[in-house]
């Protein structure tokens, strides 16, 4: 095949088109250029996408002999990663920017332009396998349960996964990656992995996150809306905290609060009990499918739920259904294509904790990647079971 090698200046890529060229492909290397004024040094493992990883994929270019280009997909990456998370946070929402760079740039512009060269394939170093089954192409777990990044590639379309190629997918563990680096002569064969958002290398989200927004102090209140506290910018707090609340008087009950929602219309916090974080019901909208499901859609159907990228999947039942036109948001509207909406109950043994609308709800069933949906709800254990979606 002709294969387009995405090569984000990282070990795992690097190995990914060395197996690429070694298999017979004509490779082609590419690094994306996704920031408007990158640094020309990373520390450790903060952030990507520097000068200096660019330069490391070059090299590793060079030794391979493939041809090497960078792409500036830096006003793509701004308006469909950057600004979505801003406005996400502003919102009341927890986004994930990388789930979004992989539906939005790698297997979106990145796709599109490399079909319109004429090549035949992407090829990234992501930890996933591709599966031909009976209706088409399948998104699987990597063999590597530590290393899968199945769940960031949840919003891959079929029509994508025909145009994926992820070499190290059936390969146990990162060290024999690195490895396989030293063997090749690769000389970023012990490069840290990058663990943080690449647009914010230092990892303070919240300071970010306050130089692109306006401050916006208001209150803490309990869930019967009595006033606790006041906070300096709701988009400050996550669901699930409890430090750094400053309430600075304990619960009746004299148990810790925790960060249950985020009201931004009223810019309210709602903070309570511990127990109250524990939910039994998730729905959302975005909807969409990886391949073929192999199942009737129609009625409800077991799988697992994952709603983090290193989080266990939890078993639960799922029904999908039509959004009709007096339950669509305005957000559903704009998005005219995003017609389904799924509607999730959690049979998890332990509660599970921390959910937040924003994030990404990826189903499985077995090995394989179902689907994905951006969660809007997130109900208690108590009301969950009960509660209308």
């Amino acid at each position: 095949m002709k294969i387009l090698a995405a090569m984000s200046g990282g070990v795992d890529s690097a190995v990914a088109a060395a197996r690429a060229v070694e298999a017979g492909h004509d490779v082609v290397g590419v690094h994306l250029a996704l920031s408007r004024m990158p640094g020309t040094l990373r520390t450790g493992s903060r952030g990507c996408c520097t000068i200096e990883d660019a330069m490391d994929a070059r090299r590793v270019a060079n030794l391979l002999g493939i041809p090497f280009y960078v792409w500036d997909f830096s006003e793509r990456f701004a308006a469909d990663v950057v600004d979505d998370f801003v406005a996400e946070y502003e919102a009341g929402r927890t986004p994930n920017p990388c789930l979004r760079c992989n539906e939005k740039i790698k297997f979106a512009a990145l796709l599109d332009k490399a079909i319109a060269l004429g090549f035949d394939a992407v090829a990234t170093g992501h930890y996933a396998t591709l599966v031909d089954g009976p209706g088409g192409r399948e998104l699987h777990r990597a063999s590597a349960w530590a290393k899968d990044q199945s769940y960031v590639l949840g919003v891959l379309t079929a029509e994508q996964l025909a145009h994926c190629y992820f070499p190290l997918g059936d390969t146990p563990s990162k060290e024999l990656i690195r490895a396989e680096a030293e063997e090749r002569g690769i000389q970023i064969a012990r490069k840290p992995d990058s663990h943080d958002i690449c647009f914010i290398p230092d990892g303070d989200t919240r300071g970010w996150l306050n130089e692109k927004l306006e401050r916006a102090p208001g209150d803490i209140v309990d869930e019967s809306g009595a006033v606790v506290g006041r906070h300096d910018g709701a988009r400050g707090y996550t669901i699930g905290q409890r430090r750094g609340l400053a309430i600075g008087h304990p619960a009746p009950d004299g148990k810790p609060r925790y960060v249950l929602s985020i009201r931004p219309v009223s810019n309210q916090v709602v903070v309570g009990p511990k127990d109250r974080l524990a939910i039994g019901r998730i729905a959302g909208g975005r909807f969409s499918l990886t391949g073929d499901p192999g199942l009737d859609l129609a009625e409800p159907f077991d799988c697992e739920v994952q709603i983090r990228a290193h989080a266990d999947p939890v078993p639960a039942t799922a029904r999908l259904a039509r959004i009709d036109e007096a339950r669509r948001t305005e957000q559903h509207r704009a998005e005219a294509t995003h017609e389904i909406v799924a509607d999730i109950d959690l049979e998890h043994a332990e509660p599970l904790l921390g959910v937040a609308p924003g994030q990404s709800a990826v189903l499985y069933i077995g090995s394989r990647v179902l689907g994905q949906f951006t969660i809007d709800r997130a109900l208690p254990v108590d009301d969950g079971r009960t509660a209308s979606a």
